[in-house]
């Protein structure tokens, strides 16, 4: 009798032990896997009222679009939604643009349309809506957009737009500020559908380990500030150095968002000079 209680013990034990077990390998799991999070330092330059003051209220521009506003499917079951120009013939080439913390706004759906023309219109342009809808130009309002940002929704929107455009799409991307951080966001989730990235004063990704497994070269346009500031970039170069990657960059005397006409603090020689490096790099990179 003691023989057989004594078994039915140590199997109670082993078997809830093993439970217990079970649970925590699933719940380090999934703080592995949860690697999609934006630097965490972008969020915080917003309570930082220096930053706010470089970005003073966009200004208003005239716009005509050479696209449409479309939804399109996300597996988290919430549509998103997004600015489509279509090639003008069939075509697998794709670039995914990025908005500012504005959101999605006229000056991106400009600049949408600027690259759609300058590539040839022979690219398939995707403006994602990363915000659901939401914009603003008011700079305390776009800081708590940003803020608020749910990160698992973010990624959601940029896996809709890889699986709109189809596993045979080779994707390049580009965004400014917020937008900058996602388009390199952007490339590591597209695995080898990724054909490159352009970085606008956007906050980088610090894991090498991440970053080794970029299918491209990245090509990062920042300006000279406090916030994604020489160290950082620094930083940043080395990484990429030691994840094997290639990074072409340049910190222009300019300031920070330097490359919206609709901004006051727009840079025009400095917006000229990098926008060349984009196109002549998005060209080669979706020939």
């Amino acid at each position: 009798m003691n023989y057989l209680f004594t078994i039915l013990f140590f199997s109670f034990i082993f078997f809830f032990g093993g439970i217990l077990g079970l649970s925590e390998q699933k719940e380090i799991k999934s703080e592995i896997t949860i690697c999609h999070t934006l630097p965490s330092e972008m969020a915080d330059f917003v309570n930082d009222p220096e930053f706010v003051k470089m970005h003073p209220s966009p200004l208003t521009i005239n716009y005509d679009g050479l696209g449409e506003e479309i939804m399109i499917k996300a597996a988290d079951g919430k549509d998103a939604g997004a600015y489509f120009v279509k090639a003008n013939s069939k075509s697998n080439k794709w670039l995914f643009v990025y908005q500012e913390w504005w959101g999605l706004n006229d000056h991106i759906r400009t600049e949408a349309d600027k690259y759609y023309k300058d590539l040839g219109e022979n690219v398939n342009i995707l403006a994602l809506d990363m915000y659901d809808g939401k914009s603003t130009s008011d700079p305390s309002e776009a800081g708590k957009l940003m803020q608020g940002a749910d990160q698992d929704r973010l990624m959601s929107i940029i896996n809709a737009g890889y699986a709109y455009a189809g596993k045979k799409a080779a994707v390049a991307s580009v965004g400014w500020c917020f937008g900058g951080g996602l388009s390199l966001k952007s490339a590591l989730a597209g695995g080898k559908q990724n054909v490159g990235s352009v970085m606008y004063y956007g906050m980088p990704v610090k894991d090498v380990e991440q970053l080794k497994t970029l299918n491209s070269d990245v090509l990062g346009l920042f300006a000279t500030e406090q916030w994604i500031s020489k160290e950082i970039i620094m930083e940043f170069a080395e990484n990429m150095k030691k994840a094997d990657k290639k990074l072409t960059y340049k910190i222009f005397d300019a300031a920070h968002g330097f490359s919206n006409p609709s901004n006051p603090k727009f840079d025009p020689a400095a917006t000229k000079e990098a926008y060349g490096m984009s196109l002549k790099y998005l060209k080669e990179k979706l020939s």
